[in-house]
Order: structure tokens, then C-alpha cells, then sequence
């Protein structure tokens, strides 16, 4: 592949703190063969100012839209700078961008238009326990039906996208809260997108505070069965990319 080929899209939102070492090891470990886009998703503080002096392409949203909005917004410029393969990494350290080039060959092994980085599929020792784990394993149940594929980690966000589901998310990304992940899927499958997972190895985030006590982890799943039963009950869309149709 080219290094023209794929990108990195990185939303961050004041992360700089750790913008730099994620960005220092992408571009260690990838060795030039990506390039790399850091939304700025409404940051007061230098995230934006690190990743431009790093050399990497910057948009600077002038309003918090969210990871949904600003993972739009990336696969806005993705489709107008012709890329073939996007990907989202977070900008808290825990997606190890030693995965990538597994996930681009699980891609075209498979044929799949998405490919999910899963934490909880046999690798690595990274773990949720409690009400969190039971909830993501509905989900899991649940999307892994709608999809047509064994799931196991449905709200990851170390994603890989081929141009045809780039296509589509420039469109219709969701924006609320966990639409990202969950939602996003359920728009996939209904566009004739083929959804696959690969196990991967995460880190703990190397920067931020972790949602794992009781009452923040049951508002944050009451949030995803929302956003679940909103994807599952919203009107299919008719834009046709199950047909090879691309804008």
C-alpha cells in the first residue's frame, strides 16, 4: 500500500497531555506508511498546537461536537482526500497502532467493510468485571445477531473503515453519545456493509480518568442500551452501498 492509502484519524479533546507520545509512536511503529489526521474536537488547551508541530494534519472544530462528531468530520476529509482505508485511533494511548497492519490484512482476508479492534476476544489481559461486563455482553448478544457476526466488543473505538464505509459515515455518522460505536453498526449492516472483528490487544489509557465506578458505568450503559434501541428503531436508510454504490 501506499502512504497515501490510509489514515489515522485521532479525535481529541484537551489531550495535551498525551497527544504527543501517541502521535511520537504511530509514527515509529507505522513507519511513514500512514498519514495522520488529530481532530481537535473544540480543545482549549495545546492539543492542537502539539499535533501541528509533529507535522500531522490538523482540524480544528471550534465547538465540543463530541467523538461521533469529530470521527464525521475526519471521514469528511478522508472521502475528499481520496483515502481508501480509515481508522480511528483514541488519543488516550490505550490502541496499540501495532495492530494496524493485522487489521488491514484481516480486511482483505475477509472482504469485511469494518473491522473492530475487540478487547474481549482470546488476546491480551484486559478486562471489565460487574454490571459493565454483564451490559456489554447483552450488547455483544444483541448487535452480534443484527450484524451476522460473533461480536465481543461493541463499543470499541479502534476501528477500521474501507472507502465504502467511509463513504457512508461521512454521511451518516451519529453523533450522540455512544452512536459512534453502537449505532454506527446497526447503520453499517443496514447499508449492506460487512462488519468484522479482530481480537487485539488494548492498553490502560495513558491519560484521563476511567468511567469505572458503579454509578458512572450504569449511567454510561444506560446510554448504550439507548443508543441501541434508537439504531434499531430508526428507518432504513436507501442509499445503497450494499450495492457497490459510492458518491
Amino acid at each position: 500500500m501506499s502512504d497515501q492509502d490510509v489514515l489515522v484519524i485521532i479525535p481529541a479533546w484537551n489531550e495535551e497531555a498525551v497527544i504527543g507520545p501517541v502521535l511520537a509512536e504511530i509514527t515509529s511503529v507505522m513507519d511513514n506508511l500512514v498519514d495522520v489526521l488529530v481532530v481537535s474536537d473544540g480543545s482549549t488547551d495545546s492539543t492542537a498546537a502539539i499535533a501541528r508541530e509533529m507535522g500531522v494534519a490538523v482540524l480544528d472544530l471550534p465547538l465540543n461536537l463530541g467523538v461521533g462528531g469529530a470521527m464525521r468530520a475526519g471521514y469528511l476529509y478522508a472521502v475528499r482526500n481520496g483515502y481508501d482505508y480509515a481508522i480511528q485511533v483514541d488519543a488516550d494511548g490505550q490502541h496499540d497502532p501495532a495492530e494496524i497492519p493485522a487489521m488491514l490484512k484481516h480486511m482483505r482476508d475477509t472482504g469485511a467493510d469494518i473491522v473492530i479492534g475487540a478487547r474481549f476476544a482470546g488476546k491480551g489481559d484486559y478486562t471489565v468485571r460487574g454490571p459493565r461486563h454483564w451490559a456489554m455482553n447483552v450488547l455483544s448478544l444483541v448487535l452480534s445477531r443484527v450484524c451476522g457476526t460473533r461480536l465481543t466488543d461493541t463499543t470499541s473505538g479502534f476501528k477500521l473503515t474501507n472507502r465504502r464505509a467511509i463513504t457512508l459515515f461521512s454521511r451518516e455518522y451519529p453523533a450522540e453519545y455512544l452512536g459512534d460505536t453502537i449505532e454506527a453498526l446497526v447503520i453499517a449492516v443496514r447499508n449492506g456493509l460487512m462488519v468484522r472483528q479482530l481480537p487485539v490487544q488494548m492498553r490502560q489509557r495513558a491519560g484521563g480518568t476511567p468511567s469505572h465506578g458503579f454509578f458512572k458505568s450504569a449511567r454510561l450503559l444506560g446510554r448504550a442500551f439507548l443508543a441501541l434501541g434508537i439504531a434499531l428503531t430508526r428507518p432504513h436508510s436507501s442509499l445503497g452501498y450494499g450495492q457497490g454504490e459510492e458518491a
